[in-house]
């Protein structure tokens, strides 16, 4: 007797299946064989113009190359990495939407907000970690301080007199100052802006004393003169400003909180197509050029597996949320 199971499924019914598989992200195995076959996005949930965003559009360049396909940048910002992380997570998770985070889209956004329209911890999968960089802490030139230890000394001599600046409440630089000042014992008021930009020129306008900025998008500001670099706020030096030295070497004991970017894709994306791009992102920042590239902009070639990244931004996303509570900033 021949199995009822064995029986061809009507034409609708089949169709409705064929919808619900694709529905649910699934591709047929030859989209994934035969991916990409049209232009990639690559949201960068930031403003233009930073040292983060040169490096994105640096890095999907050279992705466009490997690929055969046109990685396109597309700049989503607003609320600190929160809108395009918002768009990128609700994407179809088909290998053509992808988004190029950062530590403070990844991991601190995961520390500070509870009530998004999406997780930030469990709405994307890892492909590849690309670079990473410390901060820096810089100060404009008329501050009375010439190296860490002086700028220390100088805030427990006037405790609450001077200002520092962040591109927001609960943004990375806010979190790494004010750890800074739990580990230094000092005070000083934090003053928030819209961006970078802004806070750079309030620094420059002495409206602000000190800010942190990452070192791709401060190394020019500092290698001009217009300010003067303190510390660095990873455990080794810069490779782009090895004179400066780091926070734990001015006695802040552990301190060690660097940047990152990474690329990651929406959940759901199925593994062929993210072990395609991981390969695709490792042999684009193991190119001498593109270490020469990232070396320039303050920043150190990485190129990971996705099993690496996944791992490193657990840990960071650990790291970030223990910081987050030990400077006062509660989930909002």
């Amino acid at each position: 007797m021949r199995s009822t199971f064995l029986k061809p499924l009507p034409r609708r019914t089949l169709a409705l299946c064929i919808g619900a598989t694709l529905a649910f992200g699934v591709l047929p195995s030859h989209a994934q064989e035969d991916y990409p076959t049209k232009p990639i996005t690559m949201i960068m949930p930031f403003a233009p113009g930073s040292g983060f965003d040169t490096i994105v559009r640096y890095v999907s360049g050279e992705l466009s190359e490997v690929l055969g396909q046109q990685v396109v940048v597309e700049n989503v910002p607003g609320a600190g990495g929160v809108v395009g992380s918002e768009r990128a997570a609700h994407a179809e998770p088909d290998g053509y939407t992808l988004i190029f985070h950062s530590v403070s889209s990844a991991a601190v956004n995961a520390a500070i907000y509870g009530n998004l329209n999406y997780d930030p911890a469990e709405d994307f999968v890892a492909i590849s970690l690309i670079s990473t960089y410390p901060t820096v802490m810089i100060t404009n030139n008329e501050f009375p301080a010439a190296n860490i230890e002086e700028f220390i000394q100088v805030l427990k001599d006037h405790p609450g007199e001077y200002n520092y600046g962040s591109s927001g409440v609960g943004s990375g630089i806010h979190l790494a100052a004010e750890l800074f000042k739990t580990k230094a014992g000092v005070d000083i008021l934090h003053i928030p802006f819209k961006g970078t930009s802004e806070t750079m020129k309030e620094l420059l306008g002495g409206r602000i004393q000190m800010t942190m900025g990452a070192v791709p998008s401060a190394v020019g500001a500092i290698q001009e003169g217009q300010v003067r670099a303190l510390a660095v706020s990873s455990a080794q030096r810069s490779s782009v400003l090895p004179d400066v030295p780091t926070l734990q070497e001015a006695g802040l004991e552990g301190y060690d909180l660097p940047y990152w970017n990474g690329i990651f894709a929406p959940k759901g994306t199925p593994q062929p197509i993210i072990d395609k791009l991981a390969a695709a992102a490792k042999e684009v920042m193991a190119r001498p050029a593109t270490q020469e590239r990232m070396r320039e902009l303050g920043a150190e070639s990485v190129g990971s597996s996705p099993e690496e990244l996944d791992a490193y931004w657990k840990e960071q996303l650990a790291i970030y949320e223990e910081v987050a509570r030990a400077a006062g900033v509660e989930k909002q």
